[in-house]
């Protein structure tokens, strides 16, 4: 079968649930992995690591609605809703469920793994944007983004372009792929989301209570975030985590050439109740 071309997305794959679609064919006999992407919501930021990731995997991304004006606790609550019967279908009931958030996409992780660790099996967080209120200038970001005229907007798309994505590393297509998922993101819902990470706070006591393991990749290069420091932050809060710095990485790692998700998987103790190496042959 031929693999989905994202441009054609909405017309070739139709969501099983409100948030979640399958980027590639059913594959419900291996353990899931579960994409939470960054501002976009979209989803669509994980191609370059999908061919890879789909030979271990069940892959299913979360589509964030534009609309959606829930704040942390209650987009947690009916993400968690739509995710659990993910779990049961296929020929392996009660299979094995790693989530994996990035920028935004990890914040969110994070209040799910908080309110219902039960849930997951092991947790990815991909330079989570959790210190995004400490940061003054970013905080200032947020209020005026919900006044930015349409022009002014899609410039600056073009300015974050060069903080997220480090030169060199990053493909002349997946660098257009990336500015054109946040020049189709509206000036509205970036603004809700923005105010959203402002009010982005950790859970210390539950996060310190998530027993299941936990990997933290944290880009060097990040020239948005500082994500080594802040994964060296989450490292000191949960009982199993393992922390892998990115050298040569900017803030959107999973789009460079020399990053595999899968290998950096493979070679962590998240996966523990699963070996990739067993699920790729099944």
């Amino acid at each position: 079968m031929r693999p989905y071309h994202w441009e054609t997305l909405t017309t070739v794959v139709r969501p099983s649930h409100r948030y979640f679609f399958r980027p590639r064919p059913p594959a419900s006999h291996r353990p899931l992995l579960i994409y939470f992407s960054g501002m976009d919501g979209s989803g669509q930021l994980l191609q370059a690591q999908l061919d890879e990731l789909a030979t271990a995997f069940d892959v299913h991304c979360l589509m964030l609605p534009r609309d959606q004006r829930l704040d942390w606790a209650g987009l947690a609550a009916e993400v968690q809703a739509q995710l659990l019967p993910l779990r049961h279908q296929g020929r392996v009931a009660g299979r094995s469920l790693y989530l994996c958030g990035e920028s935004f996409g990890g914040c969110l992780a994070l209040q799910l793994a908080a309110q219902a660790p039960d849930c997951l099996d092991g947790l990815i967080l991909v330079n989570p944007a959790s210190s995004f209120h400490r940061l003054p200038l970013l905080k200032l970001a947020a209020p005026l983004s919900g006044w930015a005229p349409t022009e002014l907007y899609q410039a600056f798309t073009h300015l974050l372009l060069q903080l997220l994505v480090e030169p060199g590393q990053v493909a002349p297509p997946e660098r257009q792929r990336l500015l054109r998922a946040m020049q189709q993101l509206p000036a509205q819902t970036a603004h809700w989301r923005l105010s959203l990470l402002n009010q982005f706070v950790l859970d210390h006591a539950a996060l310190a209570r998530f027993e299941q393991p936990v990997l933290i990749l944290s880009s060097q290069g990040d020239r948005l975030l500082p994500s080594v420091e802040e994964g060296d932050r989450l490292l000191e809060l949960f009982p199993q985590a393992s922390q892998v710095i990115l050298p040569h990485s900017g803030h959107a790692c999973l789009l460079e050439q020399d990053i595999s998700l899968l290998q950096l998987l493979e070679e962590s103790n998240v996966l523990s109740n699963c070996a990739v190496s067993a699920c790729a042959g099944l």
